[in-house]
């Protein structure tokens, strides 16, 4: 019998709040409250979340594989993140941005358009989108801050601000797919 090594899930070497970065570059060695981690770890937060909505909806579904896609396409960002090579090639590209530009055009086309300010309410999978929607916008702001030392997260950052559009308008698209209206903010 051939034995396969594996992975181990604990290293210990994060005990006293650091973690590595990969790539070439000086420092590998961050603090885990640091920029660049908050970044691809609300990257991370936000597939999760993703995948609670994914588990709400019809398996299969068009929906759910527009979100797999996803999920697979913020796993990149996740390590494009966290790599810190001055000559990194994202792997995200206008072309991932495009796609997400033609579903939110296709679901949105099928919607009452939006007059007014909503609550996130509906359905498990409707509130869920919505979370996730929050959290990529954090995943934004923290990507943002890094672009000052690394201009080439800019895909990446244009990605993320496409995600929250997408996510508000899948939202608004399951719940008129359950036939239920958007809940009016009132203030």
């Amino acid at each position: 019998m051939v034995r396969r090594k594996t992975m181990k899930i604990y290293t210990r070497t994060g005990d006293l709040g650091q973690t590595s970065l990969w790539g070439r570059a000086a420092e590998k060695r961050v603090a885990k409250n640091s920029s660049r981690v908050k970044a691809y770890g609300a990257v991370d937060e936000a597939n999760a979340v993703i995948g609670v909505a994914r588990a709400h909806l019809q398996h299969g579904s068009q929906l759910d594989a527009v979100l797999e896609q996803i999920q697979h396409r913020l796993f990149a960002i996740g390590a494009d993140l966290s790599n810190i090579s001055p000559d990194r090639e994202n792997r995200i590209t206008d072309s991932d941005v495009t796609y997400l530009e033609t579903q939110i055009d296709a679901w949105d086309a099928d919607l009452t358009p939006l007059r007014h300010f909503i609550l996130p309410a509906g359905s498990l999978a409707v509130v869920h989108l919505h979370q996730a929607r929050t959290v990529i916008r954090r995943a934004e702001r923290d990507s943002v801050a890094l672009l000052e030392t690394d201009p080439g997260l800019v895909p990446i950052v244009r990605y993320l601000n496409r995600l929250s559009d997408l996510l508000f308008i899948a939202a608004r698209y399951v719940n008129h797919l359950d036939g239920t209206p958007d809940c009016t903010a009132k203030f």
